[in-house]
């Protein structure tokens, strides 16, 4: 018969001093599993194609806001209606491309870096410095000059055609930059570039056909 006033050993699991230890080695382990395990695409990893695709867009976006912006004022400055369809896709360009402009500053702030190309030079970051009057699809003061004095059909066929020159451009822009770019938002970005302004291409070619 065991005596009942001896020491009985409890099993581990019961025992105060082992929970403890046991929960300081998890708290541990966790800490060490946060520290090496990777936990996905760090945000604010880019290149130079990333920065210079984001600068010169921003750039080549402004213009094209601006054009959707002087065809649709034409409407109400002149008796002669415009294109419904053409109307409506001005409104998306300047809507779309607004917010996407928005987005690429959050971005370029991200990344630590100058929120527009400060330089005198676009698309070094393709490979071809070039100044911005001849960045792909840029459209000449001249020809905005003839937006503007532009009415009725001539203002629909003309900002049909800026805006489909303008937007081949940003396709050629943006598909190289899905290729190349190192942030994965960025290439997101630019892949929506190119399907969003391929679409439009082909309805203002199809506008440009009737």
């Amino acid at each position: 018969m065991s005596d009942p006033g001896a020491e009985q050993t409890l099993p581990w699991w019961r025992s105060p001093l082992n929970v403890t230890l046991v929960a300081v080695v998890l708290v541990l382990l966790g800490f060490a599993i946060g520290t090496f395990v990777p936990r996905g695409d760090d945000p604010t990893v880019h290149n130079e194609v990333d920065t210079g695709f984001l600068q010169d867009m921003r750039i080549h976006h402004e213009q094209a806001i601006t054009m959707a912006i002087v065809y649709r004022g034409i409407a109400s400055a002149d008796g002669e209606p415009l294109d419904a369809v053409l109307r409506t896709i001005a409104l998306e360009i300047h809507m779309s491309q607004g917010v996407e402009v928005g987005r690429i500053v959050q971005l370029l702030r991200l990344f630590g870096a100058p929120e527009t190309n400060e330089s005198d030079q676009m698309m070094a970051w393709m490979g071809h410095a070039v100044s911005m009057e001849r960045m792909p699809g840029m459209v000449s003061d001249e020809d905005l000059d003839r937006l503007h004095a532009a009415r009725g059909s001539e203002a629909d066929r003309l900002f049909a055609t800026l805006m489909i020159a303008h937007h081949r451009g940003g396709v050629e822009m943006a598909g190289y930059a899905a290729e190349r770019a190192a942030n994965p938002e960025v290439r997101a970005l630019a892949r929506s570039m190119v399907t969003g302004q391929t679409g439009e291409i082909n309805e203002l070619e199809s506008i440009l056909s009737r």
